[in-house]
């Protein structure tokens, strides 16, 4: 494989983690804290506020899991080799 085809592999991948995680790290914590007060203002409906919550955090968990996939295939199965 050239090493620049190598670096750049490198670089996309850790780009690919990198800008992944943020947008679901901030709305995971956006989320959480939207449901933490939903809770406290209604306390009631926390089994409800609760179980839309965990929906919403795997959902946007997969969205960091793709990207790591594509770090992992652009380490280890280079299609640019």
């Amino acid at each position: 494989m050239d090493s620049t085809v190598a670096a750049a592999s490198v670089i996309a991948a850790a780009l690919a983690v990198g800008l992944g995680a943020i947008g679901p790290g901030i709305g995971q914590g956006n989320a959480s804290g939207q449901a933490v007060s939903g809770i406290a203002r209604q306390p009631e409906a926390e089994g409800k506020i609760r179980g839309t919550l965990l929906l919403t955090l795997a959902f946007m968990e997969s969205l960091t899991i793709y990207g790591l996939v594509i770090a992992l295939v652009l380490l280890f199965a280079n299609p640019f080799a």
